[in-house]
C-alpha cells in the first residue's frame, strides 16, 4: 500500500544485503561515483575560499605618478611667482617618498627653459628651508646630474648648472655634494667640465672670488 509506513524489524540487515548487491551489480563505478562527487566537493570549497580572499591589485602603468607629475607641471606654469607656487604645492600633501618626484619637477621644468630663470632656483630654495627632508633628494640629484651631464645638451646643462649653484650660494644644500666632482681628466667629460665650470662661475658671481675660495678651503 503505498503511502503507508511499515516497521522493517530487519532493516539494518536489509540494508547491509542491498550494499552488497548494489557492489556487484555496480562495481567500480558506484566507487568512482562517490570519489568524484568527493572531489567535486573539494574542488567546490577551494573556489569558494579563493572567492573569499581579497584580491589585491597592483598599478604597474604609474598612472598616478604620471598625474601626480602633471599636476605638479600645472601649478608650476600657473603661478605669478615663486611664493605662490609653493604655497599651492605645500597643500598637495604629498604620500611620502614622493618628494623627490617634487625636485625632480622643479629641475626638469628649469631645464626646459630657454634661459635660467631664477623663480625655480627660489622656489627649490623654498622647500628647503621649509622642510628639510627635500634637502636629502636635491643633494641626490645634483650627483646624478654631475654624473649624467653628458646626456644634456649645452641649453640644459646650464640651466641646471646655475640651478644647484643657486641652492649651494644660499646654503639650501650642503657643499659636502661637490666630493662627487674630481678634476682630473680620466674623471671627467667634456660635458661634466663645461658643468663645473658654469657652477663656479655662477657661485662666484653670487659670492666673490674671495669667499668662494674661503668657504672651499673651510673644512
Amino acid at each position: 500500500i503505498p503511502d503507508v509506513f511499515k516497521f522493517d524489524d530487519k532493516y539494518e540487515e536489509n540494508e547491509e544485503k542491498y550494499k552488497t548487491l548494489s557492489k556487484e551489480i555496480l562495481g567500480s563505478d558506484a566507487e568512482s561515483g562517490e570519489e568524484d562527487g568527493s572531489g567535486e566537493s573539494g574542488s567546490e570549497e577551494s573556489e569558494e575560499e579563493d572567492q573569499e580572499k581579497p584580491m589585491t591589485i597592483i598599478d604597474n602603468t604609474e598612472t598616478n605618478l604620471v598625474a601626480l607629475r602633471r599636476t605638479i607641471y600645472l601649478t608650476i606654469n600657473s603661478s605669478l611667482d615663486f611664493e605662490e607656487c609653493a604655497h599651492k604645492l605645500m597643500k598637495m600633501q604629498l604620500k611620502p617618498g614622493q618628494e623627490i618626484e617634487l625636485c625632480h619637477m622643479f629641475l626638469d621644468c628649469c631645464a626646459e627653459q630657454r634661459t635660467y630663470e631664477k623663480f625655480y632656483g627660489l622656489l627649490a630654495q623654498r622647500f628647503c628651508n621649509i622642510n628639510r627632508i627635500y634637502i636629502g633628494p636635491f643633494e641626490e640629484i645634483f650627483r646624478d646630474s654631475y654624473s649624467t651631464a653628458h646626456r644634456l645638451d649645452t641649453n640644459r646643462l646650464r640651466n641646471v648648472s646655475k640651478f644647484f649653484a643657486h641652492l649651494l650660494f644660499t646654503d639650501s644644500i650642503s657643499w659636502e655634494v661637490l666630493e662627487c666632482v674630481k678634476l682630473n681628466e680620466e674623471d671627467t667629460t667634456s660635458s661634466s667640465r663645461i658643468y663645473i665650470k658654469i657652477l663656479f662661475q655662477e657661485l662666484a658671481e653670487y659670492m666673490g672670488l674671495k669667499k668662494l675660495n674661503d668657504r672651499l678651503k673651510d673644512p
